[in-house]
């Protein structure tokens, strides 16, 4: 399977104010998204995180934890060397958008992609920011406050566009 998150800030004290995230404090933050990560994500799945991973100088301790094969399209907030990123446990790191699946540009901040492009944009950056809807027939907002703090399988997003009602 392929998973997408964006947005976690490990260890970030700040974003649970910034972003009213409901948890006490960053160890209940970070435990939850670890846990919630690792109930869907198996080793084998790959997990593209679309930038502002966190972590605070705690990115290897963090990534170790966490299941899956991790690739880091990088955020604003990740600002150290591709190097330091793979050391950590990240199989590829990014510092500009990618192509997936020759159509979907991923990124960490939203692209502008309109119906006579050939592609979509999965992204994050945006939180929960109300300028900008979850979806579209060409875009899907991975933040961690619009995914429950759970990665998203690729399946479920593909299902949510093509049916609004869907739910798995």
């Amino acid at each position: 399977m392929i998973y997408f998150i964006a947005d976690t800030h490990f260890s970030e004290e700040n974003i649970i104010l910034y972003e009213n995230r409901p948890f006490e404090d960053v160890a209940q933050m970070d435990s939850i998204l670890l846990k919630r990560w690792n109930q869907v994500v198996h080793q084998e799945d790959k997990i593209y995180v679309l930038g502002d991973f966190g972590a605070q100088d705690k990115e290897s301790f963090i990534v170790n934890q966490l299941k899956g094969r991790k690739f880091l399209v990088k955020g604003n907030h990740d600002t150290k060397s591709n190097s330091y990123y793979r050391d950590c446990g990240f199989e590829e790191v990014y510092d500009c958008p990618i192509i997936f699946k020759n159509f979907w540009i991923l990124s960490h901040e939203p692209l502008y992609v309109n119906t006579n492009m050939p592609y979509a944009n999965l992204f994050g950056h945006v939180h929960n920011s109300p300028i900008i809807k979850t979806y579209s027939n060409q875009h899907y907002c991975v933040s961690v406050e619009r995914i429950n703090y759970t990665p998203i399988s690729f399946d479920e997003i593909i299902a949510q566009i093509k049916n609004p009602n869907h739910k798995e």
